[in-house]
C-alpha cells in the first residue's frame, strides 16, 4: 500500500469534512457508517480522486467497497493506476 497515496487521501478528508485531527481517522475507518460524508461528499471526493490521480471513475465504481474508507480509495486509486499503465504499456508496443 502507498502510504503517500493514504496520507493524501487523508487529509482531503481531514480538511473538506472533518476540520479537525483528533486522530479518530484511521485507515479502515468507515466514512458512511461514522457519517462523515454523505453523498455529496462522495461527489466531491471523486472529483478530488480524479483530478488528483488522473483517472476517470465510471458510475460502477462508485461503491462503497472502493470509496467508504482511506484504505478503499487507495487501493482503488492503485488498481486504477496500475491497470493505466499496463495499458499505456501494451499501446506502446
Amino acid at each position: 500500500m502507498d502510504h503517500d497515496l493514504e496520507r493524501t487521501v487523508r487529509e482531503f478528508i481531514i480538511k473538506n469534512f472533518i476540520f479537525e485531527d483528533d486522530g479518530s481517522l484511521t485507515p479502515e475507518t468507515s466514512f458512511l457508517d461514522n457519517g462523515i460524508i454523505d453523498s455529496t461528499g462522495v461527489l466531491e471526493l471523486i472529483t478530488f480522486v480524479e483530478e488528483t490521480y488522473g483517472i476517470k471513475v465510471v458510475d460502477q465504481e462508485i461503491i462503497p467497497e472502493n470509496f467508504d474508507s482511506i484504505h478503499n480509495i487507495a487501493s482503488f486509486v492503485e488498481r486504477r493506476l496500475i491497470s493505466l499503465s499496463d495499458a499505456r504499456c501494451a499501446a506502446a508496443n
